[in-house]
């Protein structure tokens, strides 16, 4: 397994996998295309992109290839998470909440869980 750092659409196509759990490159350019428009070369370039990475692997059932995430949702979340804030927040969590806070939309029900998490942080101290 890898951290090896992810593409826009190879995001969207591992979201996909940990939703689906396994699919076939025709079942996520399919899925894809309901968005966006991809070409169905393009999702089986980047799924080999994946496997080679480390972050999908296949099994072969007659001529068709069945893909399957191999790294966890969380370490990807957590590994893209860190990136931005060293990168873009100069390693400040406080930098990116705030950031988020003032200059994106956060609905009360998201208001409510992060006054929770807050709490649960302070407790925690």
């Amino acid at each position: 397994m890898t951290e090896a750092k992810m593409g826009q659409v190879q995001l969207k196509i591992m979201q996909l996998l940990w939703k689906l759990g396994r699919a076939t490159a025709r079942d996520l350019t399919d899925e894809l295309n309901k968005t966006e428009s991809i070409a169905h070369s393009t999702v089986q370039t980047l799924l080999r992109q994946l496997e080679t990475k480390g972050s999908v692997n296949h099994e072969q059932d007659g001529r068709t290839f069945y893909f399957f995430p191999v790294v966890k949702e969380e370490k990807v979340k957590k590994s893209a998470a860190r990136e931005l804030i060293e990168n873009v927040f100069e390693g400040s969590v406080g930098g990116l909440v705030s950031y988020l806070l003032e200059n994106e939309k956060v609905s009360a029900d998201e208001l409510a869980e992060i006054r929770k998490l807050l709490d649960k942080k302070r407790k925690a101290q």
